[in-house]
C-alpha cells in the first residue's frame, strides 16, 4: 500500500522518509540555515505517524544534515567551512579556549546602503546594498563585546532568510560556498558612548579597545567587515613579533 506522500511498505518507511527528506536537501527544496516542516506536517503529508517521521529525522541528525534546536525545529546543516587562517578563531573559539560558555544575542539587523565609507572597506559601489548585523557577545552571561557586522548582500544574498540564533556567519558563509582566507585587523582606544556603555554592562566613557576587521575569501574579495568594541576590564591582548 503506498501512502499519500509516496511511501510504500518496499522498506521501513522511516529510512524511506529519510531519503525523500535527503533528496529535498540535495535539490534545494530544504535550504541550509532554514527549516523542514515539523513532524505533524511530515506525518499528514506522508500518511506516516510522528514516531516513524521522528526516526527518519534522527537518522539524518546522525549523519550531520539536519541539526535539531529546542523549541525552534529541525534546521538543514550545510557543507561544512574551510578556514585556513593562522589566528582566526572568532568569538566562541576564544571562549572555548578559556572553558567559557558563549552566547550571542542579535541586537538589529538590516538592510542599507553602503555609504562611501564602509564602501571602501568592502570593496563595493556606495550604493550597494549591505546586511548590517548588530550583536552582543557574551560569556557566561556577562556582556563581552559589541559588535557590528556589515556584509554585502551580493556575496551572501539569502542571509535575511537565516536564524543567526541557531547558526554562525561562519555557517552561513559554508552554506554560500564561502572558504575563508584571511584577514586584516586594526587596534585602537576609545571611550564608551551611553548607548554602547549600556548594552556592555559598563559607565558612559569607560575605556574599550575597538577592534576593526575585513575578511576576505579565497578570491581575495572581502566577505564581511567588522566594528567590535571590548569591554577593557574584560580583556587582553598578547602580541607575537
Amino acid at each position: 500500500m503506498r501512502s499519500e506522500g509516496g511511501l510504500d511498505g518496499a522498506s521501513p518507511l522511516y529510512l524511506q522518509l529519510r531519503e525523500v527528506i535527503r533528496s529535498k536537501i540535495e535539490d534545494g527544496v530544504y535550504a541550509p540555515g532554514h527549516a523542514i516542516p515539523s513532524e505533524n506536517e511530515l506525518a499528514e503529508t506522508y500518511g506516516i505517524n510522528r514516531l516513524t517521521v521522528r526516526n527518519g529525522i534522527d537518522a539524518l541528525v546522525s549523519e550531520g544534515l539536519l541539526k535539531r534546536v529546542q523549541g525552534r525545529g529541525v534546521f538543514v546543516m550545510g557543507g561544512k567551512l574551510d578556514i585556513d587562517l593562522d589566528t582566526f578563531g572568532g568569538f566562541r573559539g576564544r571562549a572555548q579556549e578559556i572553558n567559557a560558555g558563549a552566547s550571542v544575542r542579535i541586537l538589529a539587523r538590516a538592510r542599507r546602503s553602503a555609504g562611501s565609507s564602509i564602501a571602501r572597506r568592502l570593496g563595493i559601489d556606495a550604493g550597494d546594498e549591505l546586511f548590517q548585523i548588530k550583536r552582543l557577545n557574551l560569556i557566561d552571561d556577562v556582556p563581552y563585546e559589541l559588535e557590528r557586522v556589515m556584509i554585502p548582500v551580493a556575496r551572501v544574498p539569502h542571509l535575511d532568510d537565516t536564524d543567526l540564533s541557531v547558526f554562525s556567519l561562519y555557517d552561513v558563509y559554508g552554506f554560500s560556498g564561502i572558504t575563508l582566507a584571511r584577514d586584516s585587523e586594526t587596534l585602537d582606544i576609545v571611550t564608551l558612548e551611553a548607548k554602547d556603555a549600556r548594552y556592555l554592562g559598563v559607565e558612559p566613557g569607560s575605556p574599550a579597545m575597538l577592534f576593526s576587521c575585513e575578511v576576505y575569501d579565497d578570491s581575495d574579495r572581502v566577505v564581511e567587515c567588522s566594528d567590535t568594541l571590548i569591554r577593557e576590564d574584560k580583556s587582553r591582548f598578547t602580541v607575537h613579533f
